[in-house]
């Protein structure tokens, strides 16, 4: 089955299996190498796409790393207006080296337990989610990844995590009529600096491996 991009969303290729070992590495060069302050990374993605499983799999493969996900700074606020709240309540103290402990306004509203939270001293930072690379934020970040997926395999994934068509099919509409959108107008596969498949279909080992892909020749 030929696979289904967003508008404007060129097919990566051609794609090689590479060690996640690999993968941090490629990372860590497209970083560069700030020392007062850890690493900020986006991966951004289509919702469903693969972009938490590798998120997790650098969390995983790199000591002193932590993750953010842009949907709790996100919860009942708006699907793409919480770039200024992340931006303030994160990343600006990750850019001083200093710990997060953040409750962005609507968990008050909503008495949400807890917080964002991510000690001084990390190595690195993964911000995950659709739209952490987009172009508000690009002067907080020191590399992109950009996870390609089919989006008819994506939304059948998020659909069926979130209860079924029946349980989320109405929410994943709605969704849709903003994310796809966002995306074409907002572009961030031109400013990966890496693109992982989050679709794959090749033979691989998910638990070590990811398949990579050259990223796209375009102004950045």
């Amino acid at each position: 089955m030929t696979a289904r991009w967003g508008p404007g969303e060129p097919t990566a290729g051609p794609w090689r299996v590479a060690p996640v070992d690999e993968l941090v590495r490629l990372l860590w060069a497209a970083a560069g190498g700030p020392t007062s302050r850890p690493r900020v990374v986006a991966v951004d993605g289509r919702s469903a796409g693969g972009k938490t499983t590798v998120a997790a799999l650098l969390q995983a493969a790199v000591p002193a790393s932590g993750v953010v996900h842009t949907d709790d700074v996100a919860w009942y606020e708006s699907f793409f207006g919480w770039d200024e709240l992340l931006a303030a309540g994160v990343l600006e103290p990750l850019h001083r080296g200093a710990a997060v402990r953040y409750r962005p306004p609507a968990w008050d509203r909503r008495e949400r337990p807890g917080a964002i939270e991510l000690p001084a001293g990390l190595a690195m930072v993964l911000v995950e989610g659709v739209g952490a690379a987009r172009r508000e934020l690009a002067g907080w970040l020191d590399a992109v990844i950009w996870v390609q997926s089919d989006a008819a395999e994506a939304e059948r994934r998020g659909i069926e995590r979130d209860g079924g068509i029946e349980a989320a099919g109405a929410f994943w509409q709605e969704w849709a009529d903003q994310e796809i959108p966002f995306l074409a107008a907002q572009r961030p596969w031109e400013r990966a600096d890496l693109i992982v498949c989050g679709t794959p279909e090749p033979a691989h080992d998910p638990s070590r491996e990811v398949l990579l892909a050259p990223r796209f020749e375009a102004a950045r």
